[in-house]
């Protein structure tokens, strides 16, 4: 890690507090994907964008905000797995790339980390399948699992998973300010606990990524699956319905 990311040893929970009017509406959601799209020439058609405007919002209900849910988040997924289904770690590689492009060179990326080599990152076996095109996701941002290994989290998931290209489409496509509210540490930082990244091949799984700022600094780095990371929180999300 750079020695000039200084990491906080906890956060304290009276802080993580999420106001319904930091997670933006549905309509300022689309409009922030058009703008990047447009910038980064991602090749979202304008006939997906028509379709997302006549598509209904989906609504939390009183018992998912019981349950820990924050709002609802608008995504897309890129490529093809083979199978049908979006590519996840092509999808997160596009976001990231955005970010490093859009913070120049106040970023900071573990070596171990590279999207690039498909041996090194992937979608962990029994995750949620990313559909193609755009999706909605009821999200809960990690204050709920804050303390708590992923490995851990992994086995106690049913209709849950947890984030993996999401969370850089959250922070840098359409939710940019949460990143400021992590360098004020009124939210955690986040552990991406769909993907799996291998050192030394999938025989071998110990590590997920980890995005966190710090000192105005952007840093993705990994941690190890059974160690508990005090400033990170586990997101999770519910699937909707693809749009």
């Amino acid at each position: 890690m750079s020695p000039n990311l200084r990491l906080p040893d906890d956060i304290p929970k009276r802080q993580m507090i999420i106001g319904d009017d930091q997670v933006l509406s549905l309509e300022e959601q689309i409009h922030a994907w058009y703008g990047i799209n447009q910038i980064s020439a991602w090749g979202i058609q304008d006939a997906e964008f028509e379709k997302l405007s006549t598509s209904s919002s989906q609504k939390l209900t009183d018992a998912d905000r019981v349950f820990g849910y924050t709002g609802v988040a608008l995504f897309y997924g890129f490529g093809d797995d083979g199978r049908g289904n979006a590519d996840a770690t092509l999808t997160g590689k596009l976001a990231w790339e955005y970010a490093g492009k859009h913070r120049k060179n106040n970023i900071w990326q573990c070596g171990y980390l590279d999207f690039g080599k498909p041996e090194n990152i992937r979608l962990r076996p029994g995750a949620t399948v990313r559909p193609k095109g755009f999706y909605l996701a009821k999200i809960q941002l990690g204050q709920k699992y804050l303390g708590i290994s992923v490995s851990k989290l992994r086995r106690s998931l049913k209709t849950d998973t947890g984030w993996g290209p999401e969370g850089f489409q959250f922070l840098f496509v359409t939710h940019f300010h949460f990143t400021d509210l992590m360098d004020q540490r009124k939210i955690p930082f986040m552990t991406l606990a769909d993907y799996d990244v291998t050192l030394r091949g999938f025989n071998e799984l110990f590590n997920v990524p980890q995005i966190f700022c710090s000192n105005k600094r952007l840093g993705l780095g990994i941690g190890n699956l059974d160690h508990n990371y005090p400033p990170f929180g586990i997101p999770t999300l519910q699937i909707c319905t693809g749009v």
